[in-house]
């Protein structure tokens, strides 16, 4: 994981340089976004691999499947990966790519799971609170998982707030077993 991470990071770095360049974010992100999920398919993963097809017939392959999504910079940005054995690397690039552009725009994707059904006022002050603590913009979405018992696990970026009774039953658990 770590490798194909440190494989991908100039790739995102120079898309996200690009599209930073050219106000085309969002652009950019929704044609990584659609290249990602592309490669993800296992008749296009035998593509990529083949070694009969030289790079310029798989990035025309590749292109064609994604169809009029990608702008001229995306299918050069294709072409690029494809002369360097790359394509494989899309959902990282993609991934790291989303990543930059959220720190570009001091935002930050929160997922709140709970045990039962948040009503919109706290889970407004929540995002609020949030927004305080980590000052960025909050992106929140909320699900359940009952198998939480009470409580609620806060995913914000790389940080998680365990605040679940499964949770701390565990921690007990792990703490009475040492």
């Amino acid at each position: 994981m770590a490798e194909l991470t440190t494989l991908a990071r100039p790739y995102a770095k120079a898309a996200f340089e690009v599209a930073l360049q050219n106000s085309s974010l969002d652009s950019w992100s929704g044609m990584l976004r659609l290249s990602a999920a592309v490669t993800a398919d296992e008749s296009i993963r035998g593509l990529l691999n083949s070694p009969s097809l030289s790079s310029e017939q798989i990035a025309d392959a590749f292109i064609s499947v994604c169809g009029d999504e990608l702008d001229e910079k995306g299918n050069n940005f294709v072409h690029l990966l494809a002369e360097n054995k790359r394509l494989v690397l899309l959902p990282e690039i993609s991934l790291l790519f989303e990543n930059l552009k959220a720190n570009q725009e001091k935002s930050v994707d929160v997922e709140i799971t709970t045990a039962f059904e948040i009503s919109s006022d706290v889970s407004s002050k929540l995002a609020q609170a949030l927004k305080d603590r980590l000052q960025r913009e909050i992106k929140l979405a909320t699900s359940v998982d009952q198998s939480l018992i009470g409580g609620a696990i806060i995913r914000a970026g790389d940080n998680v707030i365990d605040g679940s009774v499964r949770g701390k039953l565990s921690k007990l658990a792990e703490s009475m077993n040492s």
